[in-house]
């Protein structure tokens, strides 16, 4: 659990897949990977998302974190990892699902808004609780609350792109999760990978960037 953690840490971006047809799913993946990306997301709210959280595994192994996105309960986290999700995220705080994932030694990133959300579920077992939804309070908002509580992990979600993810980073993010700004259906309808991977290259060297500071 911590390595899964500390990957996250290092590479600060998780890419969120939402919609992705099974057909797609690896060569979407082997752009992110080719540029930069080393954490996907597939939710559960897309079709034959357990088979494919399997086939990115089957398929890259340790190269590529993978977890599971929109779990909502406690018996659908155990089913993604059953299928081989590293780390489980939901867009609500559900204790249940984080302990269900801490007793398998997966990451739970339980989805928070308030201070009183995040020390909740951070007193529930979550070494790592998602911002969701950031986008109408943006990157101050995280620098905020993380002002009082710098012990919190947050993952900003939810309106986060390659515009505001360095903000975000500089406001004290662990790691931020970006979605259709850096994969798009129509991109993946198309076969535009090279565009993805070229997306992927430049907002993971943005945010190495400024890690490194």
């Amino acid at each position: 659990m911590v390595d899964i953690l500390n990957t996250i840490g290092q590479t600060k971006i998780i890419s969120i897949l939402r919609g992705i047809p099974k057909a797609s799913i690896s060569a979407t993946v082997e752009a992110l990977y080719n540029g930069g990306i080393r954490c996907v997301e597939i939710t559960m709210d897309t079709p034959d998302a357990l088979s494919m959280i399997q086939m990115v595994r089957g398929s890259f192994g340790d190269k590529m974190l993978v977890g599971a996105g929109t779990v909502l309960d406690a018996q659908t986290a155990r089913s993604t990892i059953l299928a081989g999700a590293d780390f489980v995220l939901s867009p609500t705080l559900c204790t249940k699902m984080i302990e269900m994932c801490n007793t398998y030694g997966k990451l739970a990133v339980p989805g928070v808004f308030t201070p009183t959300e995040a020390l909740t579920a951070v007193q529930a077992g979550a070494l790592l609780v998602k911002i969701f939804p950031v986008s109408s309070v943006g990157p101050a908002y995280v620098k905020d609350l993380l002002a009082p509580l710098p012990q919190i992990r947050a993952l900003p979600v939810g309106g986060v792109d390659a515009n505001n993810a360095v903000d975000y980073i500089k406001s004290g993010a662990f790691a931020v999760g970006i979605g259709s700004s850096l994969v798009t259906q129509k991109d993946v309808a198309n076969g535009n990978f090279a565009e993805i991977a070229a997306r992927a290259n430049i907002l993971t060297n943005n945010i190495q960037k400024e890690n490194v500071k």
